[in-house]
């Protein structure tokens, strides 16, 4: 595997520049699925938007729009689900389309930042320096360190990241974002002000943290869709009902879609604190706020709005608060 990287990254590395737009030359035939439809998709902020469809004829399909290329988008028979991953080049391209287990059984030719996109996904302990080092021009380098590094990492390691890609990817919209949650996570360091939000409650009724800030608050952001965050609310309702009546409070941030399943999320997991939600999913202005690129997340604030401590999880989050406010009778 390693020496399939090393390849693709040589090839690479002479072959990509800037995103330029050209008209694509897609095609592709659909299988395990009587859909009529493909729609093409473009990525931006974990979330995908419709920009094209073409009607599936005698099981194929093709697209020539005009798009900007290298870049990620997505196919999709169904909107309403996660699409096929697909990172397109101005050369021909061809797509075997199945919506089969996530479309993980799909077939993309033609597209060699697919190739090394395909290849890092089936690499177990990737080091990310090490990865943009072999292909510091490909768009793939600058996607992964976005979209599966800029959580894992601090600042400082974001920052040494960017600047082993090319110049060629400085002006991405991923590294832009990149730049600019540096910007963002320098300024919520333990020790530092939270930043002020106002969002609405499940009621439509304006809740602004500065003015529920008591004790300790927790500001826990989450999302019914979101498995990890449903398995950590058992620990967080714990830890509420241990340590509420000596000063312990939360407020719940979903980035929800749509609010039915957000109260459903609420009320299944007797989630029985203060909650609100532009319901704006990765767009959501609070997480925004506070650079948040990952959920579960939270940050611990106190009475005066500094932050205390954040990611606080499992056994960290008891062991918190037992040390701030003393063993719960």
């Amino acid at each position: 595997m390693k020496k399939i990287l090393l390849g693709l990254a040589l090839f690479l590395g002479v072959a990509q520049t800037q995103a330029q737009e050209n008209n694509l030359q897609l095609k592709g035939t659909v299988v395990d699925t009587v859909a009529q439809y493909v729609y093409l998709q473009k990525f931006h902020n974990k979330m995908f938007t419709t920009i094209d469809s073409v009607k599936v004829k005698d099981g194929n399909f093709s697209f020539t729009t005009k798009v900007k290329t290298p870049e990620l988008y997505g196919l999709s028979v169904n909107t309403e689900d996660s699409p096929l991953y697909i990172f397109l080049e101005k050369t021909p391209i061809t797509v075997k389309l199945s919506p089969k287990k996530y479309y993980t059984s799909s077939v993309v030719e033609g597209s060699e930042s697919q190739n090394l996109f395909d290849a890092y996904k089936k690499t177990k302990d990737v080091e990310i320096s090490k990865f943009i080092t072999e292909n510091p021009k490909s768009i793939v380098s600058a996607y992964v360190l976005y979209r599966n590094w800029s959580y894992r990492l601090t600042p400082e390691q974001i920052t040494q990241n960017i600047a082993l890609l090319d110049k060629s990817l400085q002006s991405t919209t991923y590294v832009k974002e990149l730049k600019e949650l540096v910007t963002v996570l320098n300024g919520l360091d333990v020790g530092k002000k939270a930043p002020d939000f106002t969002a609405n409650d499940p009621q439509g009724k304006p809740v602004r943290l500065s003015e529920n800030l008591k004790g300790y608050t927790l500001v826990d952001f989450w999302a019914s869709w979101c498995g990890p965050c449903r398995r950590e609310n058992p620990n967080i309702v714990a830890a509420y009902k241990e340590y509420h009546d000596r000063g312990f409070n939360i407020i719940g941030v979903s980035l929800d879609k749509k609010k039915e399943n957000w109260i459903k999320g609420i009320q299944d997991d007797n989630l029985t604190w203060t909650h609100v939600s532009d319901l704006l999913f990765w767009n959501s202005a609070a997480a925004k706020l506070y650079g948040v690129r990952a959920i579960p997340g939270n940050y611990l604030v106190d009475s005066k709005g500094i932050i205390v401590a954040k990611n606080l999880h499992g056994e960290e989050l008891q062991t918190t608060l037992k040390s701030l406010l003393g063993q719960a009778n």
